[in-house]
């Protein structure tokens, strides 16, 4: 079925709003659509747009049990890459913008997200822990070119010598090696590349405009050549669309010289489960209903499972099936050998108007 507001090099097949805070639900009206291309022709090109946000904070804290991390950093809200099964799209409603379309061409960007984080890092109270980057929307998606809030960020950690995590669709992030090497001489960063597809085909309609498969295997490689410490994330694996790729990943991981790889089959919360069966019908006509039938046999019979633990792995025959495969792969390629810590012990406070005395 082919929805009328579909378009080219875009990830999201509609542009509902969300009705989960009693917003009503805006559709297109159908007299206009049945005249649409006879008065109006087609869609003229989606532009992207950016709004300047002006939190009080930057840090997020979360205290969630099965997630690795207790604070990140979101630079931007939105993200251009348009990945269909983005679990950040639900923050679009609370905009009441779409978790659609306008998750992905109406951004927000922090422009004083680096003055923010210094003045955070030096609050006597703050205990240094590794801030996160990347685990809401990408820290490298296309904006990161012009406001370069990312990248501002990373020189504050490293001048206070902070540890940091990125994970990310983009090889832009090969731009800021000059921050990661000194970074990463010191043990304070890491970096995870995610690859859903090797498969051009696929990844046009999954992920539009993320860089492909093969730009981001090569920042691995050049990530790993410079001594920074590399990862590849399988992230998502869909079933029946993807999951058939998953040893080739392994492998294309190891010969780009990653340290390790790790996996999360996909989730589907609040508005992004009717997008992801919108996407199914319009790319994938012909095995929408096996792959949410999968789906659903790894979340307990519901589209999403929100339960700690067992959203990040799922569970039954299907899943223990692809953790099986994952560790048949990951020990034939000999990766996840070593557990990288890294150090909190040289943090210093940012210096303040008055230098430090010692």
């Amino acid at each position: 079925m082919h929805r009328p507001d579909v378009r080219h090099g875009r990830g999201a097949p509609e542009n509902r709003t969300p009705t989960r805070f009693g917003l009503a639900e805006r559709e297109p009206d159908g007299d206009w659509l049945d005249t649409k291309a006879e008065l109006d022709g087609e869609f003229p090109p989606l532009r992207t747009t950016v709004t300047i946000e002006k939190p009080r904070t930057i840090i997020t804290r979360n205290s969630s049990p099965d997630i690795g991390f207790d604070r990140s950093i979101n630079a931007y809200r939105g993200c251009e890459h348009g990945c269909i099964y983005c679990f950040a799209r639900p923050t679009h409603a609370y905009h009441d913008l779409s978790p659609g379309l306008d998750f992905e061409s109406k951004l927000f960007a922090k422009p004083d997200a680096a003055a923010l984080l210094r003045k955070e890092l030096g609050s006597p109270s703050y205990v240094p822990r590794p801030i996160a980057m990347g685990t809401n929307t990408d820290p490298y998606q296309p904006i990161e070119a012009r406001y370069e809030i990312t990248r501002a960020c990373i020189e504050v950690l490293l001048e206070t010598k902070h540890p940091l995590t990125i994970t990310t669709k983009s090889d832009r992030v090969l731009r800021d090696l000059d921050l990661l090497v000194p970074m990463a001489e010191k043990g304070l960063v890491m970096v995870a590349l995610s690859v859903t597809s090797l498969t051009p085909e696929v990844s046009r309609t999954l992920e539009p405009r993320a860089p492909s498969a093969r730009k981001r295997l090569a920042a691995v490689r050049r990530l790993s050549k410079a001594g920074v410490p590399a990862w590849v994330a399988i992230a998502p694996v869909v079933p029946a669309v993807t999951d058939h790729e998953l040893e080739h990943i392994v492998e294309a991981a190891a010969e780009a010289g990653a340290k390790g790889v790790f996996y999360l089959p996909v989730r589907l919360p609040h508005e992004v489960a009717p997008l992801f069966r919108a996407w199914l019908d319009e790319h994938y006509p012909d095995r929408a209903d096996k792959v949410m039938g999968i789906i659903q046999s790894m979340r307990g019979g519901r589209d999403n499972d929100p339960n700690w633990f067992t959203r990040m792995q799922g569970f039954g025959p299907w899943a223990e099936l692809l953790r099986t495969r994952f560790q048949i792969a990951v020990k034939k390629h000999g990766l996840n050998k070593e557990r990288l810590k890294l150090r909190t012990d040289l943090f210093e406070p940012p210096q303040g108007a008055q230098l430090r005395l010692f």
